[in-house]
């Protein structure tokens, strides 16, 4: 467990995060997404020629080649700038949606914007600008929302909910009070659309109907099973006290595909995003055929993005591909089809004697 000595400033938690998600096993201990659980309905006649099997799909207004999000992660740093740019260059290159991670470091520090700055190199995908939802009990409102849009040129706004990071860290923002009507307030006045995302716990049924009652225009599951994010603030505690209590929230959340079925019960007209833990295209095709419109992974990008653009495109075709072969099997033409396939719950394998 490395260790944080003094307060850190927003920048220096950017780079921690980095680091940490990338040096150190900060998956979920026991708890899974879920999606292991099912699979798909087999198609041995499927009636089609793989070629005809299409991915694409639209996201407010955008084609995009699949329904795959590089899901956000992070910015506000120079480290962060070169992953973010080999990010977009695949993302532009293939047709698919990014989102940066939060620009409150930007907001804070003009200086720090270039490291968020991809629509030179970018011009064309669907982008998402991304803020702290609990900021807006700390002074944020909507020209602070306003600014992150413009100064990526983002298509749409993540307000993310990361309440259990935040009551983990020692210098956390813990303040959820009154929430709901300020989203409220972002979603009327802001002119593009506001989408609800978790951080790796998932949302209630409750929830997500509260958040759209307050007029968010897509939703963003973020369930658990992937990266446990209590588990990155458990390396960067500042002391033992810190440690020992971010650890025991290792294997806390919904399940990511139960976080999509309440989802989608609590808001069955919005559009859903499906995140947390998903590792391949058999994952992003079982999340569509639960209800996701469109389906996010993290950390396997940063993984990529950390060596060059060519291997997240590599990535990306690999997802699309495996994506592509699920619909085949499936005999979903498409990605409305794949929506109506039929996934079947496999039993647990039974435990062997000692």
């Amino acid at each position: 467990m490395s260790k944080v000595t003094e307060s850190p400033s927003t920048e220096s938690r950017k780079v921690d995060h980095i680091r940490i998600n990338l040096e150190q096993d900060v998956q979920f201990p026991r708890l899974t997404t879920g999606l292991e659980k099912l699979c798909f309905l087999h198609q041995a006649l499927p009636e089609l020629t793989l070629g005809e099997v299409d991915t694409a799909t639209t996201i407010f207004g955008k084609r995009l080649s699949a329904p795959i999000l590089i899901s956000s992660m992070t910015g506000g740093t120079e480290l962060a700038s070169g992953i973010n740019r080999n990010l977009a260059i695949a993302a532009q290159q293939h047709h698919i949606a990014m989102g940066l991670g939060s620009q409150r470091a930007a907001i804070e520090d003009p200086a720090l914007e270039a490291s968020y700055a991809i629509r030179d190199v970018a011009p064309d995908i669907l982008l998402f600008a991304n803020i702290g939802a609990v900021q807006l009990n700390y002074g944020y409102g909507h020209s602070h929302c306003q600014r992150a849009v413009d100064m990526v040129g983002a298509d749409a706004l993540i307000l993310h909910f990361n309440v259990l990071q935040e009551a983990v860290q020692a210098e956390g923002d813990i303040d959820f009070s009154g929430l709901l009507r300020k989203v409220g307030v972002i979603c009327e006045k802001l002119p593009v659309p506001v989408i609800a995302k978790e951080v790796g716990w998932g949302f209630s049924r409750s929830a997500a109907r509260s958040l759209a009652n307050a007029g968010v225009a897509a939703i963003d599951v973020a369930g658990a099973g992937g990266t446990s994010w209590s588990e990155v603030e458990y390396h960067r505690a500042p002391t033992a006290f810190h440690a020992r209590v971010a650890r025991s929230f290792a294997d806390w959340g919904i399940p990511t595909a139960d976080a999509l079925r309440y989802a989608r019960a609590g808001a069955p007209d919005l559009p859903i995003f499906a995140s947390g833990g998903l590792r391949d295209g058999i994952d992003i095709a079982k999340c569509i055929a639960l209800g996701a419109d469109l389906a996010g992974l993290a950390s396997p990008f940063l993984r990529a993005a950390s060596e060059s653009a060519d291997d997240v495109g590599e990535l990306i075709r690999e997802l699309t591909a495996q994506l592509q072969i699920a619909m085949f099997c499936s005999a979903s033409r498409d990605i409305s089809s794949l929506q109506q396939a039929e996934l079947l719950s496999v039993e647990s394998p039974p435990q062997t004697r000692g």
